[in-house]
């Protein structure tokens, strides 16, 4: 595969649920080895698209192109060892061990032909490691935080070894600091590894700085796409959340950091401490 074609690509996509269509017509293209962030306003479809991509959710008209092939006409097996998806609320079996869950990743290359052998073994370890949970191995899933568990459904997408990962809301439900880690993580992932990374974000802030390519969505259709320094505008974000900002540099990563202006406040305003 040409290394300048994209990893993913949308065409004349539409989708929805039963009678409700969510996105329309839409076209998209994800460039190869990048990690592109997908941001909007709630039920605007980012969810929707992402399941999309992974063939969850079968379209309405339009095609999904996957490696130059139309997603719908490759065997699911193939699918998964070129594709790699990580939910918003992934649940784990009850009682199931760290490397158990991981392993669970290599499924995609069991076969008739093929068991388990030390190429799997090593494709485990590798994840545990890559992700910082070595240590973690056996102990239950149920027993560890969300920052970790986190990490290790991370590490059982990683054992599938794929080109592609495709992760809904990875920082849903942490802690700004596991949110940062996580998103470190993934930025490790693509930079060593090469790995196309595409994920839904909701804070605006971390997009900005983690993604190379900012996908913006507004009621189903893709309203900018780019450099966050490009795609990051008040005038986006207006029309996008309906939100008056000043987009100011962040002083560590130097991409676009947006300051709601909110009702109740304006530039220079300082609250009035409370009267004692």
């Amino acid at each position: 595969m040409n290394a300048s074609s994209p990893a993913i690509r949308a065409e004349g996509l539409t989708l929805g649920y039963d009678d409700r269509v969510v996105v329309t017509d839409l076209d998209l293209e994800i460039p190869r080895g990048v990690t592109s962030v997908i941001v909007g306003a709630n039920a605007c479809g980012k969810s929707t698209l992402l399941r999309a991509m992974a063939r969850l959710l079968p379209p309405r008209s339009g095609r999904v192109v996957l490696d130059g092939r139309a997603i719908n006409e490759l065997p699911t097996r193939e699918i998964a060892r070129t594709l790699g998806l990580l939910p918003q609320t992934p649940v784990a079996p009850e009682g199931i061990a760290v490397a158990d869950l991981v392993g669970r990743g290599r499924y995609p290359h069991q076969g008739w032909f093929r068991q388990w052998g030390a190429e799997d073994d090593s494709a485990v370890d590798d994840a545990l490691s890559t992700t910082g949970i070595l240590d973690l191995a056996d102990r239950s899933v149920d027993e560890l935080s969300g920052g970790q568990r986190q990490r290790v459904w991370i590490a059982m997408a990683l054992a599938q070894q794929t080109d592609v990962l495709l992760l809904d809301e990875p920082t849903t439900f942490l802690d700004l600091n596991h949110q940062v880690e996580v998103l470190d993580l993934l930025t490790d992932l693509n930079r060593d590894r090469g790995t196309t990374i595409v994920m839904v974000l909701h804070d605006l802030n971390l997009a900005a700085r983690y993604a190379a390519n900012l996908i913006a969505m507004k009621d189903g259709r893709v309203h900018a796409q780019g450099a966050p320094a490009d795609v990051m505008t008040p005038e986006v974000v207006e029309a996008v959340f309906g939100l008056r900002s000043h987009v100011i540099t962040d002083p560590v990563s130097g991409t676009p950091l947006v300051v709601p202006v909110g009702r109740h406040h304006s530039v220079g305003h300082v609250p009035r401490p409370p009267a004692l």
